[in-house]
């Protein structure tokens, strides 16, 4: 399994996590869904604004070839951040979450 990291910042200046997570939720994550190799996704925040979105793919190459998608996905929402995003992608090599995370 893969991951993909996008490291971002909210402006909470003009807007909200809420409204950040609403939109991504809305707008991102039924689109995510439909791409080959989706197997999920961890979005995370601080009160300030920082935040990361991790996504997991089941190769290396549907974990690459979604980095165009991410990409037009931030620039749909370019507004929302004080800085542009940062990204990387890695082998996921250990994985225990609770099952209580899923929301």
């Amino acid at each position: 399994m893969y991951s993909r990291v996008t490291q971002l910042e909210v402006d909470t200046v003009r807007f909200t996590i809420d409204d950040a997570v609403n939109l991504f939720s809305e707008h991102v994550l039924p689109a995510l869904r439909e791409l080959d190799g989706f197997q999920g996704i961890v979005v995370l925040a601080t009160p300030e604004g920082k935040g990361e979105i991790i996504t997991f793919w089941d190769t290396q190459e549907e974990a690459a070839g979604a980095a165009a998608f991410g990409s037009e996905a931030l620039e749909q929402f370019v507004t929302l951040f004080r800085a542009p995003a940062g990204r990387e992608q890695y082998e996921v090599v250990l994985a225990d979450l609770p099952e209580t995370i899923v929301h």
